[in-house]
């Protein structure tokens, strides 16, 4: 049986696409800040880079695939991929039948547990020894080297880049915090919060970045394009899931813990 141009290239297409190439879980969650935490953003000498990650708007034909699909998908980068897709419908395709495998993804990530660690990575410490003073002295926070401080997967999954920005979203979007996968505290960032180291003392100003930290599930599923005609779907197929968290910092914040010795 010959086979129409139409059907050729847009097997041809579907091809080349694959080479080249969201709903939410779990409520929001508001976290009480203790007032021991303190935003440096304006203070800080380097600037955390912004993670706003908006959700992409699926095209109207990606919509269309994704709400035929049954399991949920929210991995931006496949959702690009098939914003940058299309298949036009055409009278010559009704007789048309396709599978395009399009490869093994994680599809979503559903959150079961977020909490925040403040004292996550401690990276200062000013220190006053006031032992042989009269009267009391005043310190503050003054960061004395450049900190960078990275989150990460707390287990080794496979496409881990994909998975930690979907964590991230996620985390964003149910934390209301600034959260990134990294945050910097550059070298001569200053808070004017006073501390006094009384006579006979030594004082310690110690500073933290805080964190939080995600749990959850993440789910795997081989992904095909089915064309049947003038319809066009997606099937999941072999759906796994599997446990993953992630450590997030918290940017531009910092946890001021003073003790007097």
């Amino acid at each position: 049986m010959k086979l129409s141009m139409t059907f050729v290239k847009m097997v041809l297409l579907l091809f080349f696409i694959v080479i080249g190439g969201a709903s939410v879980h779990g409520a929001e969650k508001t976290f009480e800040i203790p007032s021991s935490v303190v935003n440096i953003g304006k203070e800080n000498t380097i600037p955390s880079q912004a993670q706003d990650q908006p959700y992409l708007k699926p095209s109207k034909f990606t919509k269309e695939l994704l709400d035929s699909a049954e399991e949920p998908i929210e991995n931006p980068h496949l959702i690009r991929l098939l914003n940058e897709s299309a298949i036009n419908k055409s009278p010559f395709s009704i007789g048309m039948r396709a599978t395009i495998y399009m490869g093994e993804w994680p599809l979503n990530y559903k959150s079961h547990e977020m909490n925040v660690n403040w004292k996550y990575q401690k990276v200062n410490t000013n220190v006053y020894d006031n032992n042989a003073g009269t009267a009391n002295h005043q310190i503050s926070y003054t960061q004395q080297m450049h900190k960078r401080v990275k989150g990460g997967l707390t287990l080794k999954v496979p496409h881990s880049d994909d998975v930690q920005k979907m964590i991230l979203l996620k985390a964003m979007k149910k934390s209301k915090l600034p959260l990134g996968n990294e945050t910097n505290i550059g070298a001569g960032t200053k808070h004017h919060q006073i501390y006094n180291v009384h006579p006979k003392q030594a004082g310690y100003l110690d500073a933290y970045v805080p964190a939080v930290i995600e749990k959850g599930e993440v789910t795997y599923g081989e992904v095909y394009l089915i064309i049947k005609g003038t319809k066009r779907k997606i099937v999941v197929k072999n759906a796994t899931s599997q446990p993953v968290g992630a450590w997030l910092p918290i940017q531009d914040h910092l946890s001021f813990i003073y003790q007097a010795k």
